[in-house]
Parts: C-alpha cells; sequence; structure tokens
C-alpha cells in the first residue's frame, strides 16, 4: 500500500469498509484507506458518504472500461467476491494478488466461482510469510490450456480402462 491506488469495491464490502475503516485512523493501512478514491458498484445504495467515494451508476462494466482508460493510479478491488464475478466474466482484471491462507473452510464464498470462464493465470511472483500465508501475484494468461498424461503409446492397462469407461458410458 506504499504506491498510490484506487478501489473498486462491490457494496457490502463498501458498507463493511465504510463502518470500520473511517474510526480506526491509528491502524495500519487506514490513512491509505481513507484518502484513496473510492468507486462503488451497487444496484441498491443511492449514496455514499465515505470520504471520497463515488457511485458507479449506469453500466458498471462501460464506467470500469472508461476508469481503466484513464491515467491515474492503479485500480484495486478488497473483497467484494460478487462484484468480481463481473469484472472476471468482462475480463476487466489485469493482475492477481492472492492471499492463501492456510486453512480449510469447507463451504463459502468462491473467488472462482460458478460461471467464471476458464482461463489461464501466469505466476509473476509469490511469498510466504512467516504464518504461512502465501502472497502469489498472477496474472490472466489467455485461454485455458489443459494437460495430459496420456502416453504416445497408451499401455495395455490404459487401453483397458478406456475401454471400461466406453462400456459404462
Amino acid at each position: 500500500m506504499a504506491r498510490p491506488f484506487d478501489l473498486l469495491l462491490g457494496r457490502k464490502t463498501y458498507e463493511i469498509f465504510a463502518a470500520h475503516w473511517p474510526y480506526a485512523k491509528d491502524e495500519p493501512g487506514a490513512d491509505q484507506l481513507n484518502n484513496a478514491k473510492k468507486y462503488v458498484a451497487s444496484r441498491t445504495l443511492n449514496k455514499v458518504s465515505w470520504n471520497n467515494s463515488a457511485l458507479i451508476k449506469g453500466d458498471v462494466v462501460q464506467e470500469i472500461r472508461k476508469l481503466k482508460e484513464q491515467d491515474g493510479p492503479e485500480l484495486w478491488v478488497h473483497g467484494s467476491s460478487n462484484f468480481i464475478q463481473t469484472l472476471l466474466k468482462h475480463n476487466l482484471i489485469d493482475e492477481f494478488r492472492l492471499w492463501i491462507f492456510p486453512v480449510v473452510i469447507g463451504n463459502g464464498k468462491r473467488l472462482f466461482d460458478q460461471g467464471t470462464l476458464p482461463s489461464d493465470l501466469k505466476l509473476l511472483g509469490s511469498k510466504t510469510s512467516s504464518t504461512g500465508v502465501i502472497l502469489a501475484t498472477y496474472e490472466p494468461a489467455g485461454e485455458l490450456k489443459t494437460g495430459s498424461f496420456a502416453l504416445d503409446n497408451p499401455s495395455e492397462a490404459e487401453l483397458t480402462r478406456r475401454e471400461r469407461l466406453r462400456a459404462d458410458g
């Protein structure tokens, strides 16, 4: 958070942040978040009151494309898992900075949820924190390319397996 940034936020994340950060001025990152320009995507909010916040009106995808064309700081998205689905669907994400925590929670929100278009990602860099959190940076790398473990000359066991799959339908 050392360099300037603007935020793109969905309604739920905006409401969580707006109820916390203006009142947590002594916490690390508070100044940067409070001073950043915040663009809020919402179909239900009529106004936003947190410092430097603006409601995105009209066609959200078109408005974000306009923002990306402007000369300004990077646009960051924090949280906003529902809003991210729109960004993914319209290929509006240039870089993913993922924090992968070493926990298993079972059911919960998914960053790459149903409806996400399959695609490749290229790893730009990664670090691991002392607590095991992996900080990974990826960029979109085009259409999904799948691999295979299939041998050029399949074994007898593989041919038998394939035949069994065909028979099971």
